[in-house]
């Protein structure tokens, strides 16, 4: 299975979790936006160009920043689909659900969409589930999932879960399919989610996908997250610069041929540009 067919609309479409949550397809990534102006305008540009997805994590230090955006926008609450994720360090069942709440008061906001578990750390990652499906239950977050696990990783937490994870966030890009994993997934009814998927800027050294961008008359940036779209994957490109909030959710006047789908597919070179989930010490 290469693709997942899934009804790709506009910019506020969405695809549905599997405990029914509409999930915003297209978002904004935040990492490495500085806390204070700079994140206050990415996110008050995005959700005027008609974002409603925000991606964000306590290790970003950007939350206070994120949550001033979204009440500077002026926007209704309830519109928007907000994520964060808990860090290594606080990891465990207790310091979980302090980290939670901590997120949630430098957010501002009285409940979050998505929360994740930001990498798999070993003896650890279990029992931040269960905190995880705590507040779930408390109605405290309207889905939970997970952030870089492997199959392995997905595999042993299955063994044990009482709610299977909603979204794996994995690093996702041409040169990254993990096709396998992606099957894993769809398969499990886990929503599959690409950070970096312009490969922290790589994407634009690749004159195939210039070439096929100037076909559709689209940049490299566009057509890689279309691709990302047509296969079923939720996607948060980050910027800071305005027209470039604006650039990446342009992509909605195009459709990326089944040849181009595959060609894309094909470029797959097991290479990643972020931390290896298996070795990452953090």
């Amino acid at each position: 299975m290469t693709a997942i067919r899934k009804k790709i609309t506009d910019l506020q479409g969405t695809f549905e979790l599997h405990n029914g949550i509409k999930m915003p397809y297209l978002g904004l990534g935040v990492y490495l936006s500085e806390d204070g102006q700079e994140v206050i305008n990415a996110v008050k540009w995005a959700i005027e160009a008609g974002y409603r997805h925000i991606d964000t994590a306590s290790i970003y230090e950007n939350e206070k920043g994120v949550g001033k955006g979204i009440k500077q926008s002026g926007i209704n609450r309830e519109a928007l689909f907000v994520v964060s994720k808990v860090w290594n360090a606080d990891q465990g069942f207790e310091s979980t659900l302090k980290a939670f709440n901590d997120s949630l008061k430098r957010l501002d906001l009285e409940y979050l969409d998505l929360y994740l578990i930001h990498w798999p750390v070993n003896g650890k990652y279990k029992e931040t589930w269960r905190a995880l499906e705590q507040l779930y239950g408390e109605k405290k977050v309207r889905a939970i999932g997970v952030s870089n696990f492997l199959k392995h990783h997905l595999e042993d937490l299955l063994q044990t879960v009482k709610i299977v994870p909603m979204v794996n966030q994995m690093e996702f890009h041409p040169y990254l399919v993990q096709q396998e994993l992606v099957d894993y997934c769809n398969t499990h009814q886990i929503q599959y989610e690409a950070w970096s998927p312009l490969m922290q800027g790589h994407i634009f050294e690749l004159d195939s996908i210039k070439q096929m961008g100037q076909k559709y008359g689209k940049s490299p940036a566009q057509v890689v997250l279309r691709w990302n779209l047509q296969k079923g994957v939720v996607t948060i490109p980050k910027s800071v610069k305005k027209e470039r909030i604006i650039a990446n959710a342009e992509l909605f006047d195009f459709e990326l041929s089944k040849a181009d789908m595959a060609y894309l597919n094909g470029l797959d070179k097991s290479k990643r540009f972020g931390p290896d989930p298996d070795t990452f010490d953090f």
